[in-house]
């Protein structure tokens, strides 16, 4: 059965509901749910955080004998296996849905078109695609966990109108508004990691906490080759408040000086080799542990040496109205740079708009993952 124009509205509504989840469900993926009888709203409901129920559950008690006959909406497809909660299918098929209107498919290995099978076997009307892109968007971070193992990557800055992130002495104090600010917290509470170089905690001796907590407790990760963390730093003195992970490479970070971290409550990630802390293989690492946004605060190096590896997925970047004009390199990302300006990835999906006197500018980058996201998706979207 196909879904029509008058659906769309409903869609957009169950969407709204499932970023309400935003930073408390990951690494599940956010979702929404909305019953409407008759034209009109029922209950609806969200899935509120890792290991509860989902979506379609809370919405469907909130409606109790309202939902039979009724039309569920849902922003991804309804779960048909035992996991940390009942199958989501057998709530929809006791409370007597007739007719389930999902935006996307799951791919997930133990659904991926199961739940839509279980509920027309049953005799439930199914309609997929609704607001699809809408969705996909809304979970691009579990796309890509599931897809290739890592988390995703957001790189934020600050910066003047002559692209600078500091004067010449590193200096950054501050380049953006405390209104800005106010939203790098926001963003921050809603992270599974933050990382940024050591060249930045001994410029600023930063925190990398969210002021007030958000929803998740960040953990702080610092690219450190040779293991040059101060132990009187802000964040080695607070890590036992939130972890602090210290990313070395064990042909440049002398033994002692690991254990003395640790011994200050910071753990050491040791990768083998030489040279830089390796990219890719630190973020299978992340990956591996669950975490599905990281947030990268910078310096120039890092985000350059992400830039580099193909692992930037998003930018949340701060312009204040400031000229420096020095002539040095504090500039947002650094690296090998590219040979041609076409070769240089654009952003898409960009949004701009204003904090006082600064702008705000958002997107994504166009990654190979989500290609390989959206054709896992295709598979288990009926037509």
């Amino acid at each position: 059965m196909a879904w029509g124009t008058e659906d769309i509205p409903w869609m957009r509504r169950a969407l709204a509901e499932a970023r309400e989840g935003q930073g408390s469900v990951e690494p599940n993926p956010m979702v929404g749910a909305v019953v409407v009888r008759e034209g009109v709203e029922v209950a609806a409901g969200h899935h509120q955080q890792f290991g509860g129920p989902h979506a379609e559950v809370f919405a469907l008690s909130r409606a109790g004998e309202a939902a039979r006959g009724a039309t569920l909406y849902v922003t991804l497809e309804p779960c048909c296996h035992h996991g940390k909660t009942p199958p989501c299918t057998e709530a929809i098929l006791a409370a007597g849905i007739a007719r389930v209107v999902a935006a996307i498919g799951d791919p997930f290995p133990k659904v991926s078109g199961g739940g839509f099978s279980a509920l027309r076997s049953a005799g439930v009307e199914v309609a997929v695609g609704c607001e699809a892109d809408a969705a996909r968007e809304l979970n691009a971070p579990y796309w890509k966990r599931l897809t290739v193992g890592r988390p995703f990557v957001i790189a934020k800055w600050a910066m003047t109108l002559d692209g600078k992130t500091a004067v010449a002495s590193g200096d950054s104090r501050w380049i953006s508004s405390e209104a800005s600010r106010r939203r790098v917290h926001d963003l921050r509470g809603r992270m599974d990691a933050i990382l940024v170089g050591i060249g930045t905690v001994e410029a600023d001796d930063p925190m990398l906490t969210a002021r007030p907590p958000g929803p998740r407790v960040p953990a702080r990760i610092i690219l450190d080759g040779s293991a040059r963390l101060p132990v009187d730093s802000a964040l080695v003195r607070t890590a036992v408040e939130a972890p602090v992970v210290v990313a070395v490479v064990a042909g440049r970070a002398p033994a002692d000086r690991c254990e003395h971290l640790a011994r200050m409550g910071c753990e050491v990630l040791s990768f083998p080799g030489d040279g830089p802390v390796p990219i890719v293989p630190l973020l299978d690492e992340l990956g591996r542990r669950g975490m599905t946004n990281l947030l990268v605060e910078g310096g120039g190096r890092v985000v350059g040496s992400f830039l580099d590896a193909g692992e930037i997925d998003a930018a949340e970047v701060f312009l204040a109205p400031i000229l420096e004009g020095g002539d040095h390199a504090r500039t947002a990302a650094r690296g090998a740079g590219r040979v041609r300006m076409n070769e240089a990835p654009r952003l898409e999906n960009v949004e701009i708009d204003r904090i006082g006197e600064d702008v705000h500018l958002r997107g994504r980058l166009p990654q190979p993952w989500n290609q390989s996201a959206l054709h896992a998706l295709r598979q288990v979207d009926p037509p």
